[in-house]
């Protein structure tokens, strides 16, 4: 395991990759349509960036600005648990 998957992650101290992954919203999450996309497949995921960052990030603080009403991934991806620690790796 390298030594930043070895830290303790931190949201603030991040590079967010969290939030490049596709966003895949379901039924219950109440996204505000200028914010999502649909894939090739049909898929509405969370629009993203010309640099792939997911359009709801405040770049200038690397936060979440609809973190409260985030989709039902976003709340499933807890920081510093095993998919975040994989993902930074």
């Amino acid at each position: 395991m390298s030594a930043v998957a070895d830290e303790a992650p931190l949201c603030s101290q991040c590079d967010a990759v969290c939030c490049r992954l596709t966003v895949v919203l379901q039924a219950g999450d109440r996204i505000p349509a200028h914010l999502t996309a649909y894939t090739d497949a049909g898929l509405e995921v969370m629009a993203r960036d010309a640099e792939g960052w997911c359009v709801a990030v405040d770049p200038a603080h690397m936060r979440c600005t609809i973190y409260d009403t985030r989709p039902q991934i976003c709340r499933r991806f807890v920081m510093a648990g095993p998919y975040c620690r994989a993902e930074r790796a």
